[in-house]
C-alpha cells in the first residue's frame, strides 16, 4: 500500500516566510490575523496589475507555467471587444497525489489566495471569483474566510464569491473540468479544446490559474516589484512551495527562494545523501537521475534543462533500495486508471503504456520496450486534455534516467530488487469519475479491485483477452494485475471477465473508503 501524504504535512521555509508567514504561530491565519501578518493590500488597475505580473515574472504555479501577465491581457481584452463582464477562478483542485502545497495554502491562509483573485477580479471587473477544490479542509477554510469578509451568500455584491467542490480525481484540476463543473456539470474535461480567456465560466471570458498564483500576486502587490525580486533567481524571482516526500522522515510543504539548489532542500528536508532518483513536478512531471538531480536547482530553466519540471512543485526523492522501473509501473497504471475514458488516447493508450512497461519490467525484453515508446508517441498531443502527454512524459523520463535498471530489466530479467511502492498514489483510481460538482460530496465511496484466488486460477489466460486494459498474462502463463482500482469505464468488461473465468478464480472486490485521505 502507498505511503498516503497527510492533507496537512509540515510546513517549512528556508530563509524568511512568505506565503508561510505566520504558520508557525497559528493553524490557520483568519481575516484579523491575516492582515495582522501580511498588512493591507493595495489596489491595482488592469494596466497596473499587468506591469506588475511583467516585472516579477509571475507564472503559473499549477503545472503549465503559463505567464500570469498573458492571461490578464487576453481576458482584458477578449471582455473589451465582446462587452462581456469576465470572471476569476481559482483552481485548487490539486488532483496530484504526490503535491499538497495548495490543499496547505487553502486550508492555512485562505486570506492570501482570496486578497490575489479578488484584487485580480477588481481590476478586470469581473463579477465572479470561483474557488475550485477537493478536500473537505479547504472547502471549509475558503467558505469561512469568505464569511469573515463579508462575501459568503451576497449575490447583490459587487463580486459574486464561491466555492465548488470536486471529486479527488487528477482529472479535476485540469481547468477545463473545472470549469465545467462550476457551470454546473460533470468534472471532467469537456473534449474540445478553447482556451478559459474566450470561453470560461458561464461563456465569459475568464481567467483560471492556480491557488499558489494568486498567493504570489498578492505579496507581489504588498512587497512591490523590487521588494519581491528581493530573493529567488534573477529570471525567477520570489519564493515558490515544494511538497517533498519519498525517502525523508516526514513529508513537508516548503518554502524555498527560487534558484536554491535541490540537493539542498532534499538534504534540509533529511533526505539520503545520494538518492538514486528524484521525481520532480509530479506523476505528470518527469524523473531525474541522480547526477542530474544533484546539479539541478528549483526553477523551470534549471529543471528543464536537467530534464525535469517543475509542474505542481511536487518532488519525490527515490531510495536505492527500491526498484525504480517497478514504482514507475505502479503510478502508469493509477494514471491510466484516472482517464475520464472520454477519449480513445486516455480510454485505450494509457492502459496500453502501462501493461508495456510492466512487461519490460518482469523481462518481455527489447520488443516490449519498443512497444512503451509506441504507445508513448500513439498518445502524445491527441488527449481531450493534457492527461496523456503528462503521463508519457512520466513514463518515458523512467527510462532516460534509469539507464542502469532498464538494462538489467531488459538484458538479464529484472534488477533484483522489491518495488517498495513509496509513490503516494490513492487506492481511490476510477471510484468518482461520474460524480456531480458542487456538494460536500457525502458519503463513502466503493472502490472495486480485481482479485484471483490463486488455488482456482489454471493460467487459461481469458481474462487477459477480455480485459487486456488490467491483467496481463505474466510470464510464466498467469495473470498480473494493475495495481489500480477498476474506473468507470471499464467496470463493465471487469465484469464480464469475472462472470467468463473458466476457473471462477477472478473476482472484483469492493473496498469502502471514507471521503478525505
Amino acid at each position: 500500500m502507498s505511503p498516503a501524504l497527510p492533507e496537512q504535512p509540515a510546513v517549512l521555509a528556508l530563509g524568511r516566510p512568505r506565503l508561510l508567514a505566520g504558520l508557525d504561530r497559528a493553524a490557520r491565519l483568519d481575516r484579523s490575523a491575516h492582515l495582522s501578518v501580511h498588512g493591507s493590500l493595495p489596489q491595482h488597475t488592469e494596466a497596473q496589475l499587468t506591469a506588475l505580473a511583467e516585472a516579477v515574472t509571475l507564472r503559473g504555479r499549477g503545472g503549465a507555467g503559463f505567464p500570469f501577465a498573458r492571461k490578464l491581457r487576453a481576458v482584458a481584452r477578449v471582455a473589451q471587444r465582446r462587452g462581456a463582464r469576465p470572471a476569476v477562478v481559482v483552481n485548487g483542485c490539486e488532483g496530484d497525489p504526490a503535491s499538497r502545497k495548495d490543499a496547505v495554502l487553502l486550508a492555512r491562509a485562505p486570506h492570501l489566495v482570496l486578497d490575489g483573485a479578488l484584487m485580480t477580479a477588481a481590476a478586470l471587473g469581473a463579477g465572479s471569483v470561483v474557488v475550485g477544490v477537493t478536500r473537505a479542509a479547504a472547502e471549509a477554510s475558503v467558505r469561512e474566510a469568505l464569511a469573515e469578509r463579508g462575501l459568503a451568500g451576497r449575490r447583490r455584491a459587487a463580486v459574486h464569491a464561491r466555492v465548488v467542490r470536486l471529486p479527488e480525481r487528477l482529472v479535476s484540476g485540469e481547468s477545463s473540468a473545472l470549469l465545467r463543473a462550476a457551470d454546473g456539470g460533470l468534472p471532467l474535461p469537456p473534449g474540445r479544446h478553447d482556451r478559459a480567456s474566450r470561453e470560461g465560466l458561464g461563456g465569459a471570458p475568464t481567467l483560471l490559474s492556480n491557488a499558489e498564483t494568486f498567493a504570489q500576486l498578492a505579496l507581489a502587490a504588498r512587497l512591490g516589484a523590487e521588494g519581491y525580486a528581493a530573493t529567488g533567481a534573477p529570471g525567477e524571482p520570489g519564493t515558490l512551495l515544494l511538497t517533498v516526500s519519498g525517502a525523508v522522515p516526514e513529508p513537508q510543504v516548503v518554502e524555498v527562494p527560487g534558484g536554491v539548489p535541490l540537493a539542498y532542500v532534499l538534504k534540509v528536508c533529511g533526505a539520503a545523501p545520494a538518492p538514486q532518483g528524484v521525481l520532480t513536478g509530479g506523476c505528470h512531471g518527469a524523473w531525474l537521475d541522480a547526477p542530474a538531480a544533484a546539479r539541478a536547482r528549483v526553477s523551470h530553466e534549471s529543471l528543464a534543462e536537467c530534464g525535469g519540471a517543475l509542474g505542481v512543485g511536487a518532488v519525490l526523492a527515490l531510495p536505492a533500495d527500491t526498484c525504480p522501473l517497478g514504482e514507475t509501473v505502479r503510478a502508469a497504471h493509477w494514471l491510466a486508471a484516472e482517464s475520464a475514458g472520454q477519449c480513445g488516447p486516455c480510454r485505450s493508450g494509457l492502459p496500453a503504456l502501462a501493461a508495456a512497461l510492466a512487461d519490460v519490467t518482469a523481462g518481455a525484453g527489447r520488443s516490449a520496450l519498443e512497444r512503451v515508446r509506441e504507445a508513448a508517441a500513439a498518445v502524445r498531443g491527441r488527449g481531450a486534455c493534457g492527461h496523456p502527454d503528462g503521463a508519457a512524459r512520466f513514463v518515458l523520463s523512467a527510462l532516460s534516467a534509469f539507464t542502469d535498471d532498464l538494462a538489467a530489466h531488459v538484458l538479464n530479467g529484472g534488477c533484483g530488487r522489491p518495488t517498495a511502492g513509496l509513490l503516494p498514489l490513492p487506492s481511490t483510481a476510477g471510484a468518482d469519475a461520474g460524480t456531480g460538482a458542487g456538494g460536500g460530496l457525502p458519503g463513502p465511496r466503493r472502490v472495486e479491485r480485481l482479485a484471483v484466488d490463486w488455488t482456482l486460477c489454471e493460467g487459461h489466460g481469458l481474462c487477459a483477452d477480455l480485459l487486456p486494459q488490467l491483467v496481463r498474462t505474466g510470464p510464466d502463463g498467469y495473470p498480473s494485475l494493475a495495481d489500480a482500482g477498476v474506473p468507470d469505464h471499464l467496470r463493465g468488461r471487469a465484469q464480464r471477465a469475472v462472470r467468463r473465468c473458466p476457473a471462477l478464480a477472478l473476482r472484483l472486490d469492493k473496498e469502502q473508503l471514507g471521503t478525505e485521505r
